[in-house]
């Protein structure tokens, strides 16, 4: 039982044999059993009165636990009222629109207006994951790359969409307009990618035997604009740059993308690559029922697209 107003538990053990942390994971449901077999280790759990730190000891019918849950640390990171496009939110996930230009967690050269600072100012009372008073970043975007993302509020709602990706259950769509006009109407790209073994900020299909991961890319054409191609994109797996690195490797790359296309221009001021997570569907890790958002294109893409159509014409 939940004390009122305390993040402490009460519990005790009826017909069991189990260890530890399945017996504590199995009973309370908010916490996912990574973070339960943290606590324990932490000290936070007593058994028959007395602080237990071994997840693997068995506990017995009749056996008293007490565990605390101590508050969440603030994260390091100030909280900036960025303005958010929200395609959905309740108490465990938000989904956002993201524009072109911002970055989605705090790197080097890029200390603050992150996405996770605007989050911070957006959600002030996140409960936590990890111990930390942060949000969940399930997937990330490219600094350029717009489009749908989803923010996992809660521990539980954390660990729910990363086994979605693991599994393959989630779909992630984007819409790309690329150099080119691909002969065939629809394929996969099934090329490992890892880290450019000459330039280090750029990644590149590199063999697995040297590092690079599996990437599985279908793509699907929508639109011919003559030299010019709108293409439907669903990712399998999610590396770093995996629709760009695929794209280009393929001879069509990403109009506007200043690393794998630079050099080649439309005649369109772009702030990035034509790239945009167009559509999002996953299982809600609470009640279970399917969302599916949708991402309006940003307005520089719009544009693209209608002068590429109005040359054709």
């Amino acid at each position: 039982m939940l004390h009122p107003n305390e993040n402490l538990y009460h519990l005790q053990v009826e017909n069991n044999t189990d260890r530890l942390d399945r017996y504590l994971s199995q009973q309370l449901q908010d916490l996912s059993r990574s973070r339960i077999q943290q606590l324990i280790e932490q000290s936070h759990v007593q058994l028959n009165g007395k602080i237990c730190t071994s997840k693997k000891i068995a506990v017995k019918t009749g056996d008293r636990i007490t565990l605390e849950i101590p508050a969440a640390e603030p994260l390091q990171l100030q909280p900036e009222n960025v303005p958010l496009d929200i395609l959905y939110e309740d108490d465990s996930l938000l989904i956002l629109n993201k524009p072109a230009g911002l970055v989605v967690h705090p790197a080097p050269g890029h200390p603050d207006g992150t996405l996770v600072n605007a989050i911070l100012a957006h959600c002030p009372n996140l409960p936590g994951i990890g111990g930390v008073q942060r949000p969940g970043i399930v997937h990330r975007l490219d600094k350029d790359t717009t489009g749908a993302i989803a923010i996992a509020k809660t521990e539980i709602a954390h660990q729910h969409l990363q086994m979605q990706l693991k599994a393959k259950t989630a779909r992630r769509e984007y819409l790309g307009i690329v150099h080119g006009a691909p002969k065939t109407e629809s394929g996969t790209i099934d090329l490992p990618i890892g880290r450019h073994p000459v330039d280090r900020k750029k990644m590149a299909v590199v063999p697995v035997e040297q590092g690079g991961r599996q990437a599985v890319t279908h793509w699907l054409l929508k639109e011919r604009l003559g030299n010019y191609t709108l293409m439907h994109f669903q990712l399998e797996t999610g590396r770093t740059h995996q629709i760009r690195v695929h794209s280009t490797q393929i001879g069509h790359p990403i109009v506007g993308d200043p690393v794998y296309s630079s050099g080649r221009t439309v005649g369109v001021n772009l702030p990035g690559q034509a790239l945009h997570a167009w559509r999002l569907r996953l299982e809600h890790p609470v009640h279970g029922n399917w969302i599916e958002v949708t991402a309006t294109p940003p307005v520089e893409f719009t544009r693209l697209l209608q002068v590429l159509r109005q040359r054709i014409d």
